[in-house]
């Protein structure tokens, strides 16, 4: 019994074989087919019958390889013989050689190429009677056609056939190559997303059973009360990276999701900055946000919680990588169907090669105050583009300073992109 794909491989797109086999018609003036073995549609010719000579063509007026022609039900049997496991197969239709080998995917036959048509000895007016009477075409009119062809001999065939097999078992190996590649990605994924849902539920305990050590446990040595905050904050970094590597599975998976409602900008804006207020302190970083209002004015269709997600992360990529003294702005303008939010620093820039790569996932700095998996600015983008945005960085160049710049249609603006998507 044949073995069929298997059910997990991307359905099979017939047409990127249609030039190939195209150019190997022409090259070798042959009446090439493409047909399927597999499923509900076996036997079904998926390309064809390619023309190469003008023999090939007059036989397609007749009734040769229409539905129901007899041609047709000839090349079905050659096919079926493949179906049923033999490699290389010829036949005779009169004195036309028809040829099929098999193609395969995964180890696994799908389909068969049918090829040749050609009159195997120099042909005569008897026997192109005898053909045209089955096709429906006069035999006079066929000898005229292929009296001055030359015959496909038995080697020449052999040759076909062998070039044909390279040509199909380069196509097919491209395949299988990419659906390997598919599905390491796909275990990939999975086993990201399971890792980071199997590591969360842990460090949740941990920090839970710290934080009641540091509340119930009043008289406690100061080197234990040391040891304990220290394990706090390396605690809550670990969940900060566990978090991170969920979203990221969310997103490579194609199930990160937003909920947008109705928003105030200004109250996004200053929960972000609240939470890098003591780094801006501690390394006494001129921080500025304008409008001073934080953009109280300005309503945005978004999902809060992620939105302050992207500018948290921004802000703090800001702040992390500006030296002590530096400066950090962030800048709201309203433009006229959705609104910019720029976050710029002085600080160690982003050379020109690396702008392009800066959104990519798990890209660290090289630089001084490089932590974490890399995977913020990747996470961030997602977000954006979820809510019908985009974010884009620039920078003069290193130790120059970088802007990130966020754009986010307000809910009329996002309601006019997706009326024209649509």
């Amino acid at each position: 019994m044949i073995r069929v794909a298997p059910a997990h491989a991307d359905p099979l797109d017939w047409e990127e074989w249609r030039t190939p086999l195209q150019q190997f018609s022409q090259a070798c003036a042959l009446v090439v087919s493409a047909y399927e073995i597999d499923g509900q549609r076996a036997g079904q010719r998926k390309i064809g019958p390619l023309l190469a000579t003008r023999t090939a063509r007059f036989l397609a007026q007749s009734s040769l390889w229409r539905d129901d022609g007899p041609g047709t039900a000839f090349e079905q049997r050659v096919v079926a013989l493949v179906a049923a496991g033999h490699d290389d197969v010829t036949e005779r239709y009169h004195d036309l050689q028809v040829a099929a080998l098999p193609l395969t995917r995964g180890g696994q036959r799908y389909g068969a190429l049918v090829f040749g048509w050609c009159f195997a000895d120099f042909s005569s007016p008897m026997a192109c009677q005898r053909l045209g009477a089955e096709i429906g075409v006069a035999g006079q009119a066929l000898w005229n056609e292929v009296r001055l062809d030359a015959p496909l001999t038995s080697a020449r065939l052999d040759t076909y056939r062998e070039l044909l097999r390279t040509l199909a078992g380069s196509i097919d190996r491209q395949r299988d190559t990419i659906d390997e590649l598919k599905r390491v990605s796909r275990t990939r994924e999975l086993f990201l997303a399971t890792v980071s849902h199997e590591m969360r539920t842990p460090l949740s305990a941990l920090s839970m059973r710290v934080e009641i050590l540091l509340r119930t446990m009043q008289d406690m040595p100061p080197a234990l009360k040391t040891a304990l905050l220290s394990m706090r904050v390396h605690v809550r970094q670990e969940a900060a990276m566990v978090e991170d590597l969920i979203d990221a599975a969310r997103t490579l998976t194609g199930t990160m999701s937003v909920e947008r409602v109705a928003t105030p900008l200004g109250r996004v804006v200053r929960e972000a900055v609240s939470t890098v207020e003591g780094s801006v302190s501690a390394k006494r970083i001129a921080f500025s946000v304008a409008p001073d209002n934080h953009g109280d004015h300005i309503e945005v269709y978004a999902d809060p919680r992620r939105l302050q997600q992207v500018l948290w992360n921004l802000i703090l990529n800001a702040v992390k990588f500006t030296p002590e003294g530096g400066a950090v702005g962030v800048t709201i303008s309203q433009e006229a169907d959705g609104v910019c939010i720029r976050v710029s620093d002085s600080g160690q820039g982003i050379a020109p090669d690396d702008l392009a790569h800066v959104f990519g996932a798990f890209t660290l700095q090289s630089e001084a105050n490089a932590s974490g998996l890399g995977l913020g600015l990747y996470i961030a983008r997602r977000i954006v583009e979820l809510h019908g945005g985009s974010i884009t960085a620039s920078s003069p160049g290193k130790g120059l300073g970088a802007t990130f710049t966020v754009y986010l249609p307000t809910e009329r603006g996002a309601i006019e992109r997706e009326r024209r998507s649509d």
